[in-house]
């Protein structure tokens, strides 16, 4: 039997000295297993939101102010979403697939910002449906919009 098959099927080991070690079950490793990989797409939400709030500090004015206002509502709308850069650009992902985004004026030299989804987004509605909407200012008409289709995207 190799030594991993046999590692995983006794918890149990022998020392030097001929005692017997009870170690941790398969159970019990599984669980650690789960754990760590817990940990580290928790490390790794924290690491994207930190990327996220430095691309938005980046940005000049009104893109900076929308782009922390979309922030909030995205997080408010779909905890659920974990942020991260994609392309250079505030972005929502759920399971690692890119929902919705922020793509700044300034940073293509568009005459407006866009807010948009991505296939990933549970949005479809008959035969065609919107997927970027161009935003010049934050109103909050445009905020309530932005949340329930936040909120349905990633329904």
């Amino acid at each position: 039997m190799s030594p991993k098959k046999d590692t995983q099927k006794s918890a149990k080991s022998t020392t030097a000295v001929g005692k017997t070690v009870q170690g941790f079950t398969d159970e019990e490793r599984a669980a650690m297993k789960e754990r760590a990989k817990e940990l580290k797409a928790e490390a790794n939400k924290a690491d994207g939101e930190s990327a996220v709030l430095e691309k938005i500090a980046e940005m000049p004015e009104p893109d900076r102010t929308m782009a922390e206002r979309l922030h909030a509502i995205i997080k408010a709308s779909a905890p659920t979403l974990s942020p991260k850069t994609w392309y250079g650009m505030p972005a929502y992902a759920k399971d690692g697939k890119i929902v919705c985004f922020f793509q700044s004026a300034h940073k293509f030299k568009a005459r407006y910002a866009t807010f948009g989804f991505n296939d990933a987004a549970n949005l479809d509605e008959g035969a065609m449906w919107p997927t970027s909407f161009a935003l010049k200012e934050l109103t909050a008409e445009a905020e309530a919009m932005i949340g329930a289709l936040v909120k349905k995207a990633v329904s």
